[in-house]
């Protein structure tokens, strides 16, 4: 069952799976519930391009529970089969909460270090977890999560689905499911 969306979103939605141009989606901090989603505008927008600035499964804290790190490993494994298509080139930052060794196993030659620049379509992609890994770095965009905080030239992607569209460098930004920030562990937001 397709999920329903707003007027507006659905506007966007249209419109980015209609563009001729490049098309980079960014996420971040994603919980479980938040798969189905990001599945579904994969399929319907179809991507060039995913990045994905770590905590790959946000509903389960392992930098604080390791013990979870079984439930952990089940969730990246579903993560790593909403994520992987076939004409879609793939990066994945590990965050805070993540196990470098899992990311790995499941994203092999995906995965990039926080800091590291990436060139799509004639523009710097900077790519880290935090706002501090990439607010130095000279590129066209800074892609990050893990808190609120927004920077120059920064797409947060706690915020939303970032779409970037290229050449033209339009940015369009589409709102996760309600109750995603719930299932994050965030009981509100308390200007982070």
């Amino acid at each position: 069952m397709p999920i329903k969306l707003p007027l507006f979103r659905k506007k966007v939605l249209e419109l980015l799976s209609s563009t001729d141009e490049t098309k980079v989606m960014h996420v971040s901090d994603t919980p479980e519930s938040a798969y189905r989603f990001i599945g579904e505008l994969i399929e319907g927008i179809r991507p060039e391009y995913v990045i994905h600035t770590g905590d790959l499964a946000d509903n389960i804290k392992l930098e604080r529970r390791p013990d979870m790190k079984p439930l952990y490993i089940g969730a990246v494994r579903k993560l790593a089969r909403v994520l992987k298509n076939p004409g879609m080139e793939l990066y994945v930052v590990p965050g805070n909460e993540d196990e470098p060794g899992v990311v790995q196993e499941f994203f092999g030659g995906s995965v990039v270090e926080p800091g590291t620049i990436v060139e799509i379509g004639g523009m710097r992609f900077a790519l880290g977890h935090t706002w501090k890994d990439v607010v130095g770095l000279d590129a066209d965009f800074r892609l990050y999560g893990h808190n609120f905080k927004l920077i120059d030239r920064g797409l947060n992607g706690v915020l939303g689905v970032n779409f970037v569209l290229l050449p033209s460098g339009r940015t369009y930004r589409v709102k996760y499911p309600g109750g995603t920030d719930f299932d994050r562990g965030y009981k509100m937001w308390r200007g982070m």
